[in-house]
């Protein structure tokens, strides 16, 4: 049996599975919205779309349920799932509680190259949104909010965060236009009080950001009506003749 000096052998690198390839690509076409909540995913559909079989597609669908982005209905099917009101309500607090202390952290340990990164992604969203380009404007200000974590220099409170950064781009996509150069602006307010190292003055500008972008999210649902569950297939049964 073959041993080495150093202990264990380095394990060689092996080829992604097929179906997280197809997890990751489905999962960026619902996050940017191609695939629209409620929408029926139909598995041959799907595979010729991304030039691969059903059988990687069907084992991406359900890890996707298994994490809540879809839904599947006997019967019926794979769907994109729709959040409920309360449900994206739920993940918004959340996110604000994280992203509040992000940023009060980041005042505290952010150096000059962090400041001027966080100014170039500004900058960026900002012209984005000016031309409306909401595509770039919500890639950008899912950066931003990343770097803001990042220099946070907390790991444990960087992981939690990106446990929910795609959701909240998720849900954050609707209202990127409605929201438009005013979110920007607070984006610049937020870095110059983390250039000044102000803690208590960042944490306050991102709780107010990140409550503005919740409101306007739940103003916007207010007049859409929950979408119902797809009810299921129901197929009669043959009536077997008499005497047969």
């Amino acid at each position: 049996m073959l041993q080495s000096d150093s202990g264990a052998a380095a394990k060689i690198p092996r080829p992604v599975p097929l179906r997280e390839s197809v997890f990751e690509a489905l999962l960026e076409l619902i996050v940017s919205g191609q695939l629209r909540p409620g929408q029926h995913l139909v598995e041959n559909e799907l595979a010729e779309l991304l030039g691969v079989s059903r059988q990687p597609v069907r084992e991406a669908l359900q890890l996707l349920s298994g994490e809540g982005w879809v839904d599947l209905h006997p019967g019926q099917g794979a769907f994109v799932h729709s959040p409920s009101v309360e449900e994206a309500d739920q993940l918004l607090a959340v996110r604000a509680l994280l992203e509040t202390e992000s940023a009060r952290l980041a005042a505290r340990h952010a150096d000059e190259d962090g400041v001027a990164a966080l100014r170039r992604l500004c900058a960026r969203g900002a012209s984005a949104a000016h031309s409306e380009d909401t595509d770039t404007a919500v890639t950008a200000n899912s950066e931003l909010h990343a770097l803001i974590t990042a220099l946070s220099g907390n790991k444990v409170l960087a992981e939690l965060a990106a446990q929910v950064a795609r959701r909240v781009r998720w849900y954050h996509t609707p209202v990127a236009r409605q929201r438009g150069l005013t979110s920007w602006q607070e984006h610049e307010d937020l870095i110059d009080a983390i250039a000044d190292g102000n803690e208590e003055m960042a944490a306050q500008i991102m709780r107010e950001h990140t409550e503005h972008t919740r409101l306007s999210y739940l103003e916007q649902r207010k007049n859409q009506p929950e979408e119902p569950a797809p009810q299921p297939i129901r197929r009669r049964r043959m009536r077997t003749a008499p005497g047969s």
